[in-house]
Parts: C-alpha cells; structure tokens; sequence
C-alpha cells in the first residue's frame, strides 16, 4: 500500500473492521506533523456497503456532529442523491460515508471557509481510505468534489469532463459528483446542472443493477 503505512506490517486484508476503525479515530499523525486539525476521523457507515461516498474533508458541522456530509453542503448533496432514488436515512444507515482526510483541518487562513487538507495530510491519511476501499471493496464509488475525484483520474481532469462520465477502476465502477457547496459556481450553470442531472441518471442506472432502488 503506497505512503506512509501507520498500519503496520498489516495489509488490509489483514485488518479487521473493528481494528481499522480503531486506528481511525487514534491516529494524530498530522498533529504530530504540526498540523493544527481537529483529531476526530469523521466516518459512518456499514463495512457490508455497496456504495462509498468519498469527500474532502469534515467542515466545522461535521466535526461537531460526528458524521460526514452534515452541513448545507449534505442537504444539497442528498436532495441530488434523492433524484437518483437515494433516502437519506436509508444511505446513511447502510451506506458508506468516508473522505480523502478524516479530521476537520480548520478554517483557511484567508477566512473564506475551511481549509483546503494539506499534499502531506493527504499523504498521511490516504492509507486509511485505501484500507476502508479494500475492506468494503464497493461495487460503486462516488468521489464529490475536485479533491476527492482526482484520486481516480489523472491531473490536468476538468470537472466538465468527468461529471457524467463513468469509469472503472478494480471491482468499483467511479461516478464523480462535483463539490455542493452552495459557494460553489460549478453546478449553478445550466450547462453543469446539465451533466449533473446525468451523473445522478447513471448513478440510479448503477443502483438499479445492485437492486438498491
């Protein structure tokens, strides 16, 4: 498993759920590299999921609450999903929420919302979400947000041409939603609701073949 492994001599495989989720919420790997984060991993979910969520990072809501996708930007997110057939409750409870970093990183020095997670905090935490992706091994993967996407393309993407578009990677089939951030411009434009709107249709297309919907 690539970057820095704080789990040991184990692989995955070698895990157990109950361990890796232990690991999660002990680790202070990016206190100790002087990050200045919030060391609470914010994930929820069920290792039987079928589906994944990946986001950024918990915001100043999630880390409060203690459950991913708790803010403006979940409701959003949720009336989306609800467009594929999604209930809210019903995902959350037999779903699979994680993100790219688990800890909330605090606000952004410039002020305008939270911190973006650093190329090291990603680095320190990425062992973790490829060990919840091999643990769950999930038969669909929804990456949301420009940060959480470019795990699964190569740099230079453009959000233009991977919302509505699916992808293969492993056993998991990749549908990119971007971030619902209502700050966001992205999604406001007809042209992006547009490929939204087909993002969510092949979503449902996929949810329907795992008899989910």
């Amino acid at each position: 498993m690539p970057g820095v492994n704080q789990l040991g001599a184990q692989t995955p495989a070698q895990l157990s759920w109950q361990e890796l989720q232990a690991q999660m919420r002990a680790c202070r790997l990016c206190v100790q590299a002087g990050y200045d984060v919030f060391p609470r991993a914010i994930f929820s979910g069920t290792p039987g999921a079928q589906v994944m969520i990946i986001g950024q990072a918990p915001g100043v809501t999630e880390k409060e609450a203690g459950r991913p996708f708790n803010a403006g930007s979940g409701s959003r997110l949720f009336r989306w999903l609800a467009e594929a057939g999604v209930d809210e409750g019903w995902f959350r409870s037999t779903q699979y929420m994680t993100s790219v970093t688990k800890c909330y990183p605090g606000r952004s020095p410039s002020g305008g919302g939270d911190r973006v997670p650093s190329r090291q905090e990603q680095r320190l935490c990425r062992p973790y979400l490829e060990a919840e992706i091999a643990l769950i091994n999930p038969a669909l993967i929804i990456p949301v947000g420009r940060l959480a996407i470019s795990l699964f393309y190569p740099p230079g993407f453009t959000l233009e041409e991977v919302i509505g578009a699916e992808k293969q990677v492993g056993d998991s089939w990749i549908a990119p939603l971007p971030h619902p951030s209502g700050a966001s411009r992205w999604h406001q434009s007809e042209d992006n609701r547009r490929r939204v709107k087909q993002a969510l249709g092949a979503i449902r297309a996929r949810l329907e073949q795992l008899d989910l919907v």
